[in-house]
């Protein structure tokens, strides 16, 4: 059994990056593939978004700088067949240490190996901190697919430029050769302005085949969900923003062939 890693990112902040990780994870465990969410973030969003309180001493901090493993931190979330690795305040500091060590740009890669290798999980999705840091370029280091969550607005085409130079960067460098733009998610979509459907658009027609057909809508319900520790699907099940993300769901499992757990 493969199991694929992606990385979602966006050096802005604000454009429902870690919104569309949590959603996105809960919605593949809903189609019963095994997932496994990475909270890379130090304001630990994703962590709190899915009710799973943070603890010292529970996030990579440890892994990264060599001491303890991945696998110990695993840690169950409320949705059946979604798992978490959680953050807490000490990732702040990772970035500073990470710049002193070999090979800093492949550290996550080899944390994540053996979580990997176990064939407990079929996608692994790393939600990053808004900038382009030390544990950005570690989380496009480790994967196989860059999906790109871009807010519905003009200033967002801009920061599109700067992570696509930044994806070849890394690939021609040989950190990551085999990396891949695996899609681009229109997020905060208001369909009562014509700025967003300019904006979706217009990056339709610069990157056709990377666009998914999903569109988030921007809801009022998307935003409160994670003060409660929800996600989408448990606090609003059947209003528009759970109806995307399994929309999106379903598009992510049919694009890179995520199969369910067997029975």
């Amino acid at each position: 059994m493969s199991c694929t890693v992606f990385t979602i990112a966006n050096q802005k902040g604000g454009v429902g990056k870690t919104t569309t990780a949590v959603n996105l994870a809960a919605a593949l465990a809903e189609r019963k593939i095994h997932t496994l969410l990475v909270d890379l973030d130090p304001q630990a969003n994703a962590t709190s978004a899915l009710g799973v309180e943070k603890i010292e001493g529970k996030s990579l901090y440890g892994p990264l700088r060599g001491e303890g493993t991945a696998m110990a931190l695993l840690t169950p979330t409320g949705t059946p067949h979604l798992a978490l690795i959680p953050a807490e305040v000490d990732m702040a500091a990772i970035e500073i240490e990470l710049a002193q060590q070999e090979n800093y740009l492949l550290k996550l890669r080899s944390v994540l190996e053996p979580v990997r290798a176990s064939d407990g999980y079929r996608a692994i999705i790393l939600d990053c901190p808004p900038a382009l840091g030390l544990l950005s370029m570690n989380s496009l280091a480790a994967a196989d697919h860059l999906l790109i969550a871009l807010q519905c607005e003009y200033m967002a085409l801009e920061g599109l430029g700067q992570i696509l130079k930044v994806v070849e960067r890394l690939k021609t460098a040989g950190v990551n050769p085999a990396l891949d733009v695996g899609g681009i998610i229109m997020t905060m979509f208001d369909s009562r302005t014509n700025l967003s459907k300019q904006v979706v658009d217009e990056v339709r027609q610069h990157l056709p085949d990377k666009v998914f057909r999903t569109v988030i809508p921007r809801t009022v319900r998307l935003s409160e969900a994670p003060s409660f520790g929800k996600t989408i699907f448990s606090y609003d099940p059947h209003g528009p923003g759970a109806d995307a993300y399994r929309h999106l769901g379903k598009e992510v499992a049919e694009r890179f062939n995520l199969k369910p757990a067997a029975p």
